[in-house]
């Protein structure tokens, strides 16, 4: 082989290892750097919504409990998962207890925790299902304006409050101030509140009788399989502007929700899809359980069974 030959192969060798050093090193630096949102998650700029516009946004929602509250709007952030989830739900309503909480492991859901949190509140999906929009927007305001959702939902207790709508009761405590906050007297059982927006927080008219303009019949038990979700560790640092879920800070944001995962506890996970399981049988609700829940009236006998 002449000198000139050796010489080439010696270059083509040595080019071919420094491309394949710089492979390595670039494949090993992508693999410790967190996964990108999409392109579109990171052009498109967060939404700003005005303070009427916010109090209108979270009046449907405002005086649900505390714990509730936090789990809704953490949700919310997930509108794509709503449907799918509000019609599990439905479909499982027979469930109670610890049997639904085995259920939701054991299907292998592939929705968000915050999402699967609130499986055991059927009517609460179907009234964020029911108006995509409105979920849609609730979840993005919380996204990128968490501090001023939060005073949103303090303008509307208050107005509730001052208007003597809201008060505490046999299933729940609200505060004094110097923020509202509405906790369950028993954490274990949440009762959700029926109300018409258009009522509560707007002066009541000569006669009527405001203790009858919110139904807190209407209550979920969740026992401790149930914690890994986060509930009996879920609340708001209303003076911080924090929201504490499954015991930890919530910190997704519009500008990391491609890549936030949230801690909650052992045994939740967000399964593939292709994943998916179902072993129990699906049976809908009726209309008188619907309606039930719509109105805050306490959950009428199930008449279905396995």
């Amino acid at each position: 082989m002449r000198h000139s030959e050796r010489w080439m192969k010696f270059f083509t060798v040595l080019l071919a290892f420094l491309l394949l050093v710089g492979w390595t090193t670039d494949a090993a630096r992508a693999q410790d750097q967190p996964p990108q949102p999409p392109p579109q998650q990171q052009a498109s700029p967060p939404p700003s919504y005005p303070p009427d516009q916010l109090d209108k946004l979270v009046s449907r929602v405002a005086l649900y409990p505390d714990p509730l509250l936090a789990q809704v709007l953490a949700a919310a952030t997930f509108p794509d998962q709503i449907a799918d989830a509000a019609k599990w739900a439905d479909e499982h309503h027979y469930l109670r207890g610890d049997e639904l909480a085995n259920a939701i492991t054991e299907d292998h859901l592939p929705w968000d925790p915050s999402v699967q949190a609130l499986l055991p509140f059927p009517n609460v999906l179907d009234t964020m299902a029911s108006d995509l929009d409105w979920t849609q927007q609730l979840g993005n305001a919380f996204l990128a304006q968490k501090q001023d959702v939060m005073d949103a939902v303090q303008r509307m207790r208050q107005k509730a409050k001052d208007y003597g709508y809201l008060r505490s009761n046999s299933q729940i405590v609200v505060s004094g101030g110097p923020y509202i906050t509405i906790d369950p007297v028993d954490p274990a059982f949440l009762y959700v509140p029926a109300y018409d927006p258009f009522i509560v927080f707007g002066p009541p008219r000569p006669g009527f009788f405001v203790g009858g303009a919110i139904g807190w019949g209407f209550g979920i038990g969740l026992g401790i399989g149930f914690r890994p979700w986060g509930w009996g560790y879920t609340r708001f640092d209303w003076g911080g502007h924090g929201v504490i879920i499954a015991g930890a800070p919530w910190g997704r944001t519009w500008y990391n929700r491609g890549v936030y995962a949230h801690s909650y506890g052992p045994g939740v996970r967000r399964w593939d899809p292709g994943r998916r399981a179902e072993g129990h049988a699906l049976v809908r609700r009726d209309e008188g359980e619907r309606r039930a829940a719509r109105e805050g009236r306490a959950r009428p006998e199930e008449r279905h069974r396995r």
